[in-house]
């Protein structure tokens, strides 16, 4: 027995003995997934090693970049040393020639994938600029600008054009907007060119594209030696072509041919994100045209319909298109006389038309149900005769004006009540402290006992108790015995321009809500101040052309002068009787030595602008407009040109800016262009500087707009659209060097 427990109690010291490398074989796979996860977190800790500043490179490509003979490359594969993402590709990513069905573009992993679901064009060079969106996981490090090319003929074309898109009206650089090319006959010498159709355009997708980015600059790639024209489209349908009037065209007359030449290009080596170490000049093949300039523009002649009507109150109805005309609808009322029933207020190019109805019999109709007769686009993009029917319910119905009114009278009763109440309350409070002062008058203000008080004050307690039970009862009897009269006259309420910061050269325009019927000269009183008195002084109160509800006031205003404006009541009466209530102004001007004065005199000529070929410019600058600009590019004042100068009187302090408008038509307005006519927009340059005016100060600034590119004329302080920030390494090692330094 002893024996056996021996063998028992030894037999349970050699299982103790191996309980340890049990456990630890058991334990092995938790343990090495524990030190696993340990790792990869210290990666993540800022003491882990330096930061990836080192952008992706290339590993391998399918099929091979650059390479010809191409025939089933629908699928392109761009592998990279790490992980990469594509940055918004729908934007960026730019495949020429233009792909009618959209490639799919993804970034999985290390790879980049563009799959082609046209057809490959035989002996065509494929670009696929994917500029800077292709960046590491990381750090977002950018690969820089990047384009794959191939060709499925024989050669890889490798020439380039590049300029700017502008907006034709203000030179706002245009982002985003496509860039394409079509090729145009001719021999090598240029000596005959075959000029490209302008249905062109309109029919066939580009021969190739580019997109411009933020500083509205393109580059369009992958191009063969010969000549090409070159347009810009903001392609509302994705098809590659201008068949939409409402699109944003821009197009040029110019011939480009494709040359080259090696070039040598400044790069800076940086030492930090502050400092640099040197500057080297690395050769490359510079490519021409690199200065096309394309003045984009949306058309006068959109296609026209009616866009919209609606009734906002009884008396008024406004008819919408969606393109200006130069004729008015023709209106025909099917459940009214129509002749002769309305006051028109129509925009200067009949878009938006304001109907204001004069019968009280017709706008208290319900409904007004109107034949209309207007020339809209047809389905062969040309203006034809249509007729509609419209039926014009006001959104302010009876109902709600009748409430309204009420409500309104309702308010005014109850004011007005409350008004007569407190003036009886104060009065009658008036009335005892006379009769309180009379009788302390007559007892000679002798002082009262302490029994006198107290009897006092027990009256007064007594008589607020007796006061505040005839309170209720009084209520209603001073309620009754308020006599309500006629609610007051509700008066027009019109605007009118800034009086307290009048110019000598401006006047006051009067604004009002609805049109006038009548406007009695005799009650408008307008006076210089002659030393101490006011003298009455001539004035004109003119309605201005095209603006049925504007008036203006004009009269010879002199700096440092004060003046007197006093209307009447009914001075001014609606054609709903409405009158204005009687106002009285006044009008200081500042003083002559508180003003600038700005001499602009032009040099160069209209006619030697490059874009300006083929619209005309003669030899001198005489009828353009020159404009006055504040820090948010708004017209300040417009002068037109007189033997090449323009003057501006007159002017507050500040910093301004210079726009030129060449008004070729002389209509006193910008004027947009018409590629079905092949008419471009009115040439338009900015002066590329601010300019600083003071007080007393005469400047004479010469100004020849023709002297810089387009492109480098607007000054950047105005430019609204600006450059977005160039994708960089983020040097988040050299900061936390720095930081450890400090």
């Amino acid at each position: 027995m002893e024996q056996k427990g021996r063998d028992v109690k030894k037999k349970e010291r050699d299982m103790t003995s191996h309980r340890p490398l049990d456990l630890l074989l058991t334990s092995l796979p938790f343990l090495l997934i524990f030190l696993f996860v340990l790792s990869c977190a210290r990666m993540g800790t800022p003491d882990g090693g330096p930061y990836d500043e080192t952008p992706p490179k290339v590993v391998s490509t399918s099929p091979k970049f650059g390479s010809a003979h191409v025939k089933n490359a629908k699928k392109i594969t761009i592998e990279f040393d790490e992980i990469v993402k594509i940055d918004n590709a729908m934007e960026k990513v730019v495949i020429s020639p233009p792909q009618i069905e959209q490639p799919e573009i993804e970034a999985v992993g290390r790879k980049v994938t563009v799959t082609l679901l046209d057809s490959l064009k035989p002996d065509m060079t494929y670009t696929i600029d994917f500029a800077d969106a292709i960046v590491d996981n990381n750090e977002g490090n950018p690969y820089g600008d990047y384009a794959f090319t191939f060709s499925t003929g024989e050669q890889v074309d490798t020439f380039q054009m590049s300029g700017h898109v502008l907006d034709a009206s203000n030179l706002e650089p245009i982002k985003g907007i496509l860039v394409g090319l079509y090729k145009v006959g001719g021999n090598e010498d240029g000596d005959t060119v075959t000029t490209l159709p302008d249905s062109t355009f309109k029919t066939i997708p580009f021969e190739r594209i580019s997109r411009t980015d933020s500083r509205g600059h393109f580059v369009v790639k992958g191009l063969s030696p010969g000549k090409y024209r070159a347009f810009a489209l903001k392609d509302q349908n994705q098809n590659y072509v201008y068949d939409q009037r409402a699109e944003m065209v821009a197009f040029s007359e110019r011939i480009l041919s494709t040359s080259s030449r090696p070039d040598l290009r400044p790069d800076t080596v940086w030492h930090d994100s502050i400092h640099y170490d040197s500057i080297i000049m690395t050769p490359y093949i510079h490519y021409y045209p690199d200065d096309i300039t394309l003045l984009a523009f949306e058309s006068a002649q959109q296609n026209r319909y009616l866009l919209k009507n609606e009734r906002l109150t009884p008396q008024m109805f406004s008819i919408y298109f969606t393109a200006p005309s130069d004729t008015l609808p023709r209106l025909t009322g099917l459940n009214f006389n129509a002749d002769d029933a309305f006051i028109v207020d129509a925009t200067p190019h009949n878009d938006t038309i304001n109907y204001w109805v004069k019968d009280s019999l017709i706008y208290n109709l319900d409904t007004l149900n109107i034949k209309i007769d207007f020339f809209a686009t047809d389905t062969l993009g040309n203006l034809a005769l249509t007729t509609d029917t419209l039926w014009l319910v006001s959104k302010l119905t009876k109902e709600k004006i009748a409430k309204d009114q009420k409500e309104k009278y309702e308010q005014w009763v109850k004011d007005y009540k409350q008004q007569v109440k407190e003036e009886r309350r104060a009065a009658k409070r008036a009335e005892k402290e006379a009769a309180e002062n009379a009788e302390s008058t007559e007892t000679g203000d002798s002082p009262e006992t302490d029994e006198e008080g107290t009897e006092t004050e027990e009256k007064e307690e007594a008589s607020k108790k007796t006061n505040e039970k005839k309170s209720k009862k009084k209520k209603k009897e001073e309620d009754e015995d308020i006599e309500i009269p006629p609610m007051p006259e509700e008066f027009i309420e019109y605007k009118t321009s800034n009086m307290q910061a009048m110019v000598p050269d401006k006047n006051i325009d009067f604004e009002f809500p609805e049109p006038l019927d009548s406007v009695d000269l005799s009650k408008i009183h307008f006076s210089i101040k002659v030393d101490t008195l006011f003298q009455p002084t001539k004035f004109l109160f003119r309605q201005l052309p095209n603006d049925i509800k504007t008036y203006r006031l004009y009269a010879e205003w002199e700096p440092d002068t004060i003046y007197q404006l006093e209307i009447d009541t009914a001075a001014f009466v609606t054609i709903y009787g409405k009158r204005n209530e009687a106002t009285k102004r006044t009008i200081r001007m500042k003083p002559l030595n508180s003003f600038a004065t700005l001499f602009v005199v032009l040099g160069g000529q209209p006619g030697l602008s490059p874009q300006n070929r083929g619209v005309g410019g003669g030899s001198n600058w005489d009828g353009s407009l020159v404009q006055l600009l504040d820090g948010s590019d708004k017209v300040v004042k417009t002068i037109k040109v007189e033997n090449n100068k323009a003057d501006f009187y007159f002017i507050n302090p500040g910093t301004y800016y210079m726009r030129l408008i060449l008004d070729l038509n002389g209509n006193g307005e910008w004027d947009t262009g018409d590629y079905d006519q092949q008419l471009q927009p009115e040439p338009v340059y900015y002066y590329p500087d601010g300019l600083a005016l003071k007080a007393q100060w005469e400047i004479t600034q010469n100004w020849n707009p023709t002297l810089l590119t387009l492109p480098k004329q607007k000054p950047e302080r105005i430019t609204k659209q600006k450059p977005d920030k160039a994708k960089t390494s983020k040097n988040r090692n050299q900061e936390r060097l720095q930081k450890k330094k400090s």
